[in-house]
């Protein structure tokens, strides 16, 4: 557990990092639960330095980015709630051939690089 604001963004990095190398490995859905959890991370780093306490238990970006009264571009709000139901897909997979074939490499290095750019939008929120 993060205990205080920049531990949740030092997870966050790396988290990043873990859903490159998924990728790099051909685990493309890892790597966008990955991608999911680094943004996650970086949101509760925000949300707990604003607040003074550890963020909820949540997994919900929306929630975490109207928490911390955000203010996304219009982009980033959609890919943010397309990333919110990737993480439920991916995480609890109904058919694993189907999730599979649903995040090709193509797609998810677009996913990596869109979860990118939040990242450095969110460390300047911080």
């Amino acid at each position: 557990m993060a205990h205080t604001p920049e531990e949740w963004f030092t997870q966050s990095e790396y988290d990043f990092q873990t859903a490159q190398a998924m990728l790099s490995s051909g685990r493309n859905i890892y790597a966008v639960f990955m991608a999911h959890l680094a943004i996650e991370k970086a949101l509760k780093a925000i949300y707990h330095k604003k607040f003074g306490e550890l963020p909820p238990k949540t997994h919900s970006l929306s929630w975490l980015v109207k928490q911390n009264e955000l203010a996304p571009t219009a982009s980033m709000e959609e890919f943010i709630v397309e990333l919110d139901y990737a993480s439920i897909v991916t995480r609890y997979p109904e058919e694993l051939k189907k999730v599979e074939a649903a995040y090709p490499r193509p797609k998810v290095e677009v996913i990596l690089t869109q979860t990118k750019e939040v990242l450095i939008w969110a460390k300047k929120m911080f």
